[in-house]
């Protein structure tokens, strides 16, 4: 016989489960949490910690249906599609780094040059995998994964679990943000895409005025050099952007979080 205090463990435990799905979705494709090299058995601790607080925030009821019933599947699918788009609304925002990296690399001839990313597991050029370092650091620098954090949890008390609907206006805008995230990547990577450019433009001056100069020897070191140095010296205006790229995902994960 289960003594009287632990009568209702049972349907508290299926309460807190339920409950850790809409974070534990959010993991999935958040930045930072969602790495590949972090292990699962955090993201779960991390997805029960949450169910446990938003449970205490808000109180709502389990379909009273069987596991495997309409109600129980409705319920799940809110869940999750709430839990990844607040997730996906901060990874735009992340993601504009790559693009700022993939077009600098390009443009100063290192494209070819790729390296492992610890984020997503696929290859990106190296000047985009510095990016994405810095976007990493400037993330938790302010504080970014405890907003998120944050955000989710609000999220309980504007979309309660059994009733987590994205309406129709609100999926629209998540689309229209996901345009501007090419328009984030190139302005990223305007400082050092404008100097490439003029450069390109004094290596297509000197072949016309000396043919029998080798610009295979000579341009591709030049344009190597001078993107390092553009790296370098912009590189304070080029964290504040992608401090606004990151801004911008926060406030449309936020902006889900709260039902629109």
């Amino acid at each position: 016989m289960i003594a009287p205090g632990f009568a209702d463990v049972e349907s508290q435990i299926w309460i807190w489960m339920m409950a850790m799905i809409r974070p534990g979705a959010a993991m999935v494709v958040t930045p930072v949490f969602g790495a590949a090299n972090v292990p699962v058995q955090i993201r779960i601790i991390l997805a029960f910690m949450i169910g446990l607080v938003a449970t205490n925030t808000v109180s709502f009821d389990l379909p009273s249906d069987t596991a495997i019933s309409l109600s129980n599947t409705i319920f799940v699918l809110g869940e999750v599609l709430v839990g990844v788009a607040i997730g996906f609304a901060l990874q735009l925002g992340f993601s504009s780094v790559l693009i700022a990296g993939e077009t600098i690399s390009n443009a100063m001839g290192l494209g070819f040059a790729s390296m492992a990313d610890p984020q997503t597991g696929q290859s990106t050029p190296v000047i985009g995998q510095f990016l994405m370092i810095l976007a990493t650091l400037l993330l938790l620098a302010i504080d970014g994964h405890l907003m998120l954090l944050a955000t989710i949890v609000q999220s309980y008390s504007a979309l309660p679990p059994g009733y987590a609907f994205l309406g129709p206006e609100l999926l629209m805008d998540m689309v229209e943000f996901g345009g501007t995230l090419f328009a984030m990547g190139l302005l990223i990577a305007l400082p050092v895409g404008g100097a490439l450019i003029l450069i390109q433009f004094i290596m297509g001056f000197l072949a016309r005025t000396a043919p029998a100069l080798n610009l295979f020897a000579v341009g591709i070191p030049v344009t190597i050099t001078a993107g390092l140095v553009a790296l370098a010296v912009t590189a304070p205006i080029i964290a504040d952007t992608i401090v606004r790229s990151l801004g911008m995902g926060l406030s449309q994960a936020a902006l889900v979080g709260g039902g629109g």
